[in-house]
């Protein structure tokens, strides 16, 4: 048995010393490949780079305001009476002088025959004593009738001229009143409800409670607070802001789709809370914008000047700070602090911090450090392809 186990344990320590210098050449190896990885540099990374080029811009500023109506009117009967006719519906656009209400008007009919008869009445008075006048003065040149009694008939005469003009303004009056049953639309525009209905009677008068309210549609002022800054810089001298360009977006639009102009700016400051009134007036050709509604505003400048803008992704944060990488004639990356101005959709001007013609990461800022040497893609500032690129490659997607 002990000649059997020899041979065995000598070919058991022959294996074990070949797998220790196989593992040994193995470390042996890697060993030496270490280094020359250590010095083969790390891949350049493929980032979008923009040229940053000058443009003409119009500052915008943005504020918040509500829709009000250039005409209000809340209807009021100027007759009493019984209303017999509501000839609208609920919320209906009307025309100018389109009917809305009617009262009973048969009392003011009746009215108006009245003071016609005594209109009558009173013309055939004037009638009588113009022609007993004309006689009178006749005899008076004859001597042949008393002074008295000549005074006596051109006095009548000259009161029945009187009760004749007084009889025809109450026809007018009588006129109006009967008008008055009939109320129409004094504006064009859209409708309330009916707040007084068929059946019912009204009183008239300023403090009669309204029938009903019409607002004017076609257009529509927004109202707004402009600061005592941008009223100096953009309104203040110029023809009450007449020349300065107005947007408008509703709550649920994209962007501001209406222009307008700038309708009136309020008399004063208000010096609690260092803004003034501006209301901007739009056409409303939609019917979309009605009063109260929510209005988004920017004003703008009256004169474009030239601007850096450059692409929102091409801006990264640090900390209180804004930043962009810079990429070098030898394709390195520099850290740049910039001072950022308004927003002009996807691109913002710059203050401060950059020059034309100087390139940036516009895609790929998170996979990028500063002085990391990168692969660059030209694109322009919107993140399209540049077509004056000699070797301009796809568009590098942002994977951060």
């Amino acid at each position: 048995m002990s000649l059997l186990r020899k041979p065995y344990a000598l070919a058991t320590a022959v294996a074990v010393v070949v797998a220790l210098g196989g593992g040994l050449a193995t470390l042996a190896v890697q060993a030496g490949a270490q280094p020359a990885a250590a010095s083969a540099a790390p891949p350049a990374s493929p980032v979008d780079v923009a040229t940053v080029a000058r443009q003409q811009i119009t500052d915008w500023h943005a504020y918040s305001g509500r829709l009000e109506a250039v005409d209000r009117v809340e209807i009021r009967p100027q007759v009493a009476g019984t209303i017999v006719a509501v000839h609208f519906a609920d919320g209906a656009v009307v025309r100018k002088g389109d009917p809305l209400f009617t009262i009973d008007p048969r009392p003011y009919a009746a009215a108006l025959e009245h003071a016609r008869a005594g209109l009558a009445a009173a013309e055939a008075r004037l009638a009588y004593t113009a022609s007993d006048l004309a006689r009178a003065e006749r005899l008076i040149a004859d001597h042949a009738i008393a002074q008295r009694d000549y005074e006596e008939k051109r006095n009548a005469a000259r009161e029945a001229e009187a009760n004749r003009l007084a009889a025809r303004a109450a026809v007018e009056s009588a006129r109006l009143n009967l008008e008055y049953t009939r109320i129409g639309a004094p504006v064009a525009g859209r409708v309330s409800r009916a707040e007084v209905t068929v059946g019912n009677v009204v009183a008239a008068g300023p403090a009669s409670p309204p029938l009903t309210t019409l607002v004017s549609v076609a257009r529509l002022y927004a109202a707004f607070d402009v600061d005592e800054q941008s009223f100096l810089a953009l309104i203040n001298g110029r023809d009450n802001g007449a020349d300065v360009p107005v947007l408008l977006g509703l709550a649920n639009e994209d962007g501001y789709p209406r222009r307008g102009t700038v309708s009136s700016v309020d008399n004063h400051l208000d010096t609690s809370s260092g803004t003034i009134r501006v209301r901007a007036v739009f056409d409303n050709p939609d019917g979309r914008l009605l009063p109260g509604l929510y209005a988004r505003v920017r004003l703008g400048s009256s004169a474009p000047r030239e601007a850096l803008l450059i692409d929102e992704r091409a801006i990264g944060t640090d900390q209180d700070k804004r930043f962009v990488l810079v990429v070098d004639e030898a394709d390195r990356t520099a850290y740049r602090e910039v001072a950022l101005g308004a927003a002009h959709g996807p691109l913002r001007v710059v203050e401060a911090g950059l020059q034309a013609g100087e390139r940036i990461v516009v895609n790929g800022l998170q996979r990028t450090r500063p002085g990391q040497t990168v692969a660059p893609n030209p694109v322009l500032m919107s993140g399209a392809p540049d077509p004056a690129a000699p070797a301009a490659r796809a568009s590098i997607a942002d994977n951060s």
